[in-house]
């Protein structure tokens, strides 16, 4: 029962991905047109997309008791409707205020559903036992890739309306969230806990909050490194190697690439070895980041972006295994919520921090302030997990015997 559950799930998980990174893929490479479209120089553009974050914070602290009282189904609601948002800022973000009043929609809408995939694919893994969560978010880089490629093709190549890429994509989210809620042996995330008492066991579930914010500042640094090579590679490959637009923009292709195709190689760690490759990626990232940093030839900025790349990949993956294994599916969509928004800041974070550095030190000097952070997080990775994972010190506790007094089990 718990393979087929674990099956749904997995199914599940990886559609979502793929749609989640189908969407973002397509947003990348739109974001000149909409610019465009808007009549936004770029200060106002990097003030609109400040929006994203304002709305994608809240939703992502409230998507998870969602999750935990209606499962699964709810990622499927939700990517219909962060493809049809994203139609939405495409066709009416006109000036500066209705987008970013529609990306603060699109912040909200991305940031739930971001948790409720993350969701999934926690309780996919450990229904399964099988490496779902990084493979799940190596579905999503590739398709980060695939979605720009098609976008850039269908926008550059074609010369069709920026509405065009989001309406397709909002279809496959569609079809993504129709083939989940179709599936009949879609359940609860919360079924799983005490069988005809679900309702009564999921109140009186609490999860420890101390280890997850210490799970989610991990993650607040890896997705800090992560996001500044993702934001500034084309612009450190414009503005410090002299390379073209066509070269420049290869770089965050190049860094999505490797990030997929080193999470679907590690997703056969699975949850062993947590620590071991959370440093290892770390280092790895920071080496990566380094060489960025002494590199003027495009060839050179490449390969430091493709070793950072392969070093960030293993990282969230592995801290929301960690997740996967603490905590038990009445509590899955609620410690995802916290893990998640305490990381996602570290995502926001890390473009303003490299801009920050670069102000003062030139883009060089602000990789090696990158750098600096994936050290910070080597070093940090043992004495935190260590702190956060005690043994024989449980994250969460029920009362199942109040649980199981309502479900009539006991006199």
């Amino acid at each position: 029962m718990a393979g087929g559950k674990g099956g749904v799930r997995a199914r599940t998980a990886y559609m979502g991905f793929a749609a989640f990174g189908a969407f973002w893929g397509v947003w990348g490479a739109s974001v000149p047109a909409i610019r465009a479209q808007a009549e936004l120089g770029d200060g106002q553009l990097g003030t609109a997309l400040l929006f994203v974050g304002a709305g994608a914070l809240p939703a992502m602290l409230v998507t998870g008791r969602a999750v935990d009282r209606w499962g699964l189904r709810v990622a499927a609601f939700l990517l219909v409707t962060l493809g049809a948002v994203g139609t939405l800022v495409a066709v009416a973000g006109r000036d500066f205020w209705s987008l970013s009043a529609g990306l603060a929609l699109l912040g909200a809408s991305s940031g739930a559903a971001d948790v409720a995939i993350n969701a999934a694919a926690a309780s996919a893994e450990r229904a399964s036992g099988r490496p779902v969560i990084t493979r799940a978010h190596g579905t999503f880089s590739a398709m980060v890739v695939v979605g720009s490629l098609s976008a850039g093709l269908l926008l550059g190549g074609l010369g069709v309306p920026v509405v065009v890429p989001f309406l397709l994509v909002a279809a496959a989210s569609a079809g993504a969230a129709l083939a989940v809620a179709a599936d009949r042996r879609t359940v609860s995330i919360a079924e799983d806990v005490v069988p005809g008492a679900a309702g009564a066991a999921r109140g009186r579930h609490v999860v420890r909050l101390f280890p997850l914010l210490v799970v989610g500042g991990l993650g607040a640094l890896a997705f800090a490194v992560e996001n500044a090579h993702q934001s500034w590679g084309a612009v450190y490959l414009a503005d410090v190697a002299d390379a073209g637009p066509a070269l420049a923009s290869a770089g965050p292709a190049v860094f999505a690439a490797v990030v997929a195709l080193t999470r679907f190689a590690a997703g056969a760690l699975g949850s062993r070895y947590v620590t071991v490759v959370l440093i290892s990626g770390a280092v790895t990232a920071a080496a990566g980041t380094l060489l960025v940093s002494g590199a003027r030839s495009v060839p050179v900025v490449l390969l430091g972006l493709a070793l950072a790349a392969a070093g960030t990949a293993v990282l969230f993956p592995t801290l929301m295994g960690v997740v996967a294994a603490q905590v038990g599916e009445a509590a899955r969509g609620r410690a995802t919520s916290v893990v998640a928004t305490v990381a996602y800041l570290g995502f926001l974070a890390g473009p303003v921090y490299v801009g920050r550095w670069a102000e003062t030190t030139g883009l060089s000097g602000a990789m090696v302030a990158v750098a600096a952070l994936a050290v910070a997080l080597a070093a940090l990775s043992w004495p935190a997990l260590r702190t956060a994972v005690p043994t024989g010190s449980p994250w969460e506790r029920a009362d199942l015997h109040h649980a199981e007094k309502i479900s009539g089990r006991t006199p």
